[in-house]
């Protein structure tokens, strides 16, 4: 994943989602037994976006705007590389013709993986 790997790593995350270790083989082991857990690390998201906004300069809304959101982590926030990544996130159809549409679409996927990939970002932002 291109721009969204950028954005993890902007945020801190150390490893990309492709680059999380395959799981062990399984050993003989009771089936009632769960599947191990890979501990993710966890990114403070909320805090590290708040304090890029604090040095940015100029009021940057990233809890609601994709444009504020990829300017304050110093990307290009044009309508091609928002279409760029949509793309790669596989907004709908209906939506890339839209882009009012497929910019809030963007933010909250963009968030929402944000948060699978272990950041914490907050319930009533996803």
């Amino acid at each position: 994943m291109g721009l969204f790997n950028t954005i993890l790593q902007k945020l801190g995350f150390k490893d990309a989602p492709a680059a999380a270790p395959a799981p062990a083989p399984a050993e003989a082991a009771p089936s009632a037994a769960p599947p191990a857990v890979v501990p993710m690390s966890s990114v403070d998201v909320v805090a590290k976006l708040e304090g890029l906004a604090k040095s940015a300069g100029q009021p940057l809304n990233w809890k609601v705007s994709i444009v504020d959101l990829m300017k304050l982590l110093g990307m290009d926030s044009s309508l091609a590389a928002r279409k760029e990544l949509a793309t790669e996130l596989g907004c709908p159809a209906d939506k890339m013709g839209d882009s009012a549409q497929m910019n809030m679409w963007l933010h909250k996927t963009v968030l929402a993986k944000i948060a699978e990939n272990g950041g914490n970002v907050p319930q009533e932002l996803l």
